[in-house]
């Protein structure tokens, strides 16, 4: 019978295996992560790759707020959220009298407290620096989207307060060029002076939420920079120092003391110690190191004490490489208003166009005054299909969508990932914590003939109480939770790659794998199969002999998560492909691969081998989910199109990720893809309402209407009906706080 995992306190695992497999690998050294001092960071746009500038800016092509290539490792202010969080406030502080005042016009009419001449001046003075001070990004973007050839959201912005401003503009200070039949009876001419600055203001809303969503996703990068430790205890003549790590190079010796983190990746000179890898294979195991084998920056030292020579340092360890794949990942996905512009790119035209046509025919061919029948009808067609509703279209219905799934446990951080979620066919999802509860736990206790459970896990806690070995805790849980009274055996040893012996309750007693048991004396025969068959099961089995009989065996594993099983079965049913990519060993995968039903296994991946992964399936048309909980995790999770976090992972990758799930219940994916579809649907809804007004109210501001009725739209009514659109939208939005996900 070949053992597996059976080894307590032992010198190499398979875990172990592939982590030292990896030390010798050739890893191209990425740039460094972090600039230097007096460096330049270079911005780009996270559209269009081929946009670089030094320092920040936007960009010519889409308007969007330009971001550092390379991310520092303490967070900054952001001058362009600074920027426009002051625009927004004075736009919020001149907006709110003018909302105020022209909302009481239209409720007391000409009752209300204030003349109408002198309320247009007041919405002019107030109205002025909203447009051209707290907008002026918006004009000036959406200018240079129609300089480049590519009109986008900021052009549709500009182009409907922009419209509306100098429109009112003109009425307000040359009122005689507007036909009779468009004045009030006071003699003013309707203005919408208010219109334009609640959308430069509501704009301004928008791009500052949209800048701290991109802001979060830099803290991600930020904690994992963080892993690596300031100093580093370095030997030298005998003497030891903690010097920064900046001057550690390529052969130095230094020194890694209990509960510190490897500061740089290198090889054990002498000493023993157990770390916490959960950073590269995200396994809750910790790792026996003994001289020789090979240990990352970042990963978590625990009680022992080692020395290791320096092989990697900076920029080439493992960490800065993985660093550095999160930042590309996230800089390689496109922002949810890639949809609304690729719309615009054609719309924004096309309303330029028909309002030109509008223009040209009345000038020519309308009655008299013609100029102004010109103007009028030219400036209603802007102001109908002003981008309101458009731009309502995606975002109230992610809002909207958002706060549902919240309530359902699954939280949506980046809005795009519901738009690629309903169209996902291929699920690549980690083991430990993801499939499994993340931590080892007691999953057998076996006692041989003779003996009772009781006996056996009193024997084996009093034996674990002195070890230091991981598993240990997991044995003393087991026994607490039977409330077991347990004190430390006397004459404890720890036999190196067997196991441990004492004098529990004064019975000489030991336990370990079968190579301790025969040294000892003691026939495991009775329990061979038992043992066997826990350990194709994935789980690691410990003997028990007390007095030179054979006591028992106790199996400890990590357990799957009883919702796994169905969750698999359902996404299977829904088409979509359950791929399993882990850290851990190929025996214990497939072990719980069988008990899931999952097919396809790649077992003792590394960060790099998962997006590797991602990446393959990407370039073959799939869309790819990933879920996963662990720091290893979070390269794979930024590259793939949905990346989905569990609740219970790690900081990083809820940072890395764009769905969180709150209870870390696989069931969530589930839940996750209901959402994206009714979102969708919603979105598509929405875009309909949109353009179905301006496809109707496009013509008759244009003035089509006219030759036959008579009827010649008023600016008035185009912004009712650009009003009226919105509303729609929105009422169809919150429809989706009653989906049943």
């Amino acid at each position: 019978m070949t053992e597996t995992k059976d080894e307590h306190h032992h010198d190499g695992s398979a875990e172990e295996g592939a982590c030292c497999a990896h030390g010798d690998a050739n890893i191209t050294a990425a740039e460094a992560p972090v600039p230097k001092a007096g460096e330049t960071v270079m911005y780009i746009c996270p559209m269009h790759d081929d946009v670089r500038q030094a320092g920040p800016g936007s960009c010519p092509k889409c308007g969007m707020a330009l971001e550092p290539e390379i991310i520092s490792a303490e967070a900054a202010p952001n001058p362009e959220f600074e920027t426009m969080l002051n625009r927004f406030w004075a736009a919020v502080f001149l907006t709110a009298p003018i909302f105020l005042i022209e909302m009481s016009r239209h409720l007391f009419g000409d009752g209300s407290w204030i003349s109408p001449s002198f309320s247009i001046r007041f919405q002019m003075l107030f109205s002025t620096p909203v447009i051209l001070w707290a907008g002026w990004p918006f004009l000036t973007r959406g200018w240079q989207g129609l300089a480049a050839g590519m009109p986008n959201m900021f052009t549709l912005i500009s182009l409907g307060s922009g419209v509306a401003y100098i429109y009112s503009l003109a009425a307000t200070l040359v009122p005689g060029i507007f036909p009779p039949a468009f004045h009030h009876k006071d003699g003013t001419v309707p203005v919408y002076f208010e219109a334009a600055a609640v959308i430069t203001t509501l704009a301004l809303l928008g791009q500052l939420m949209e800048l701290r969503a991109r802001e979060k996703t830099a803290d991600a990068i930020r904690a994992l920079i963080g892993l690596a430790p300031k100093t580093a205890r370095r030997i030298k003549g005998g003497e030891e120092t903690d010097v920064p790590l900046e001057e550690i190079a390529a052969g130095d010796l230094l020194r890694v003391r209990p509960g510190e983190r490897v500061p740089v990746d290198g090889t054990i000179e002498d000493g023993e110690s157990h770390v916490d890898e959960s950073m590269l294979t995200g396994e809750a195991m910790p790792v026996t190191k003994a001289s020789g084998a090979a240990v990352t920056a970042g990963t978590l030292n625990q009680r022992g004490s080692f020395t290791l020579r320096a092989e990697k340092v900076g920029a080439d360890t493992l960490l800065a490489h993985i660093v550095q794949l999160v930042a590309q990942a996230q800089r390689s996905r496109a922002p949810i208003q890639a949809l609304a512009d690729n719309i615009s790119s054609w719309f924004v035209p096309a309303v330029i166009t028909a309002a030109l046509i509008s223009f040209v025919f009345w000038f020519v061919l309308g009655p008299q005054p013609s100029l102004s029948y010109a103007i009028i009808c030219a400036v209603s067609v802007l102001i109908i299909a002003c981008p309101c509703a458009l731009g309502l279209a995606t975002p109230m219905s992610m809002m909207v969508g958002i706060g549902r799934g919240a309530a359902a446990g699954v939280l949506v951080q980046q809005a795009a990932a519901l738009e690629k979620l309903a169209h996902a066919d291929i699920l690549v999802i980690d083991k430990t914590g993801t499939l499994t509860e993340g931590h080892p736990a007691v999953t057998a206790v076996i006692p041989a003939e003779g003996f009772t459970d009781v006996q056996l896990l009193s024997y084996a806690a009093a034996l674990e109480k002195a070890s230091e070995h991981p598993l240990a805790q997991a044995v003393l849980v087991a026994a607490k939770a039977r409330a077991l009274h347990v004190d430390a055996a006397p004459n404890f040893k720890a036999v190196t790659g067997k196991g441990i012996t004492g004098m529990p309750g004064g019975h000489a007693a030991a336990l370990g794998n079968a190579q301790l048991m025969a040294d000892m004396l003691v026939d495991v025969t009775p329990l061979n199969d038992r043992a066997g068959f826990l350990q194709d099961a994935g789980s690691t089995v410990f003997y028990v002999g007390v007095e030179g009989r054979l006591a028992g065996l106790i199996a400890v594993a990590d357990p799957v998560k009883t919702s796994s099983e169905k969750a698999v079965r359902e996404l299977q049913a829904l088409g979509i492909e359950v791929v399993m990519v882990t850290g851990d060993n190929q025996h214990t995968a497939d072990a719980v691969a069988k008990i899931l039903g999952i097919k396809s296994v790649m077992a003792g991946m590394m960060p790099e081998d998962k997006i590797r992964i991602v990446r393959d399936f990407q370039q073959k048309g799939h869309a790819v989910i990933v879920a996963g909980d662990g720091i290893n995790d979070a390269p794979a999770l930024t590259q793939a199109d949905v990346g989905i976090a569990m609740g219970s992972g790690t900081d990083i990758a809820l940072q890395s990720a764009g769905i969180v799930l709150v209870k870390g219940d696989l069931g969530g994916i589930l839940r996750a893809r209901r959402l994206s579809l009714a979102v969708m649907g919603n979105i598509r809804e929405n875009l309909f309402f949109a353009f179905a007004y301006n496809a109707l109210g496009i013509p008759v501001a244009a003035g089509v209407l006219y030759p036959f009725f008579g009827i010649l739209l008023s600016p008035m009514v185009g912004a009712a009906a650009m009003s009226l659109s919105s509303v729609c939208v929105i009422l169809n939005a919150v429809r989706l706080k009653r989906a049943k996900i």
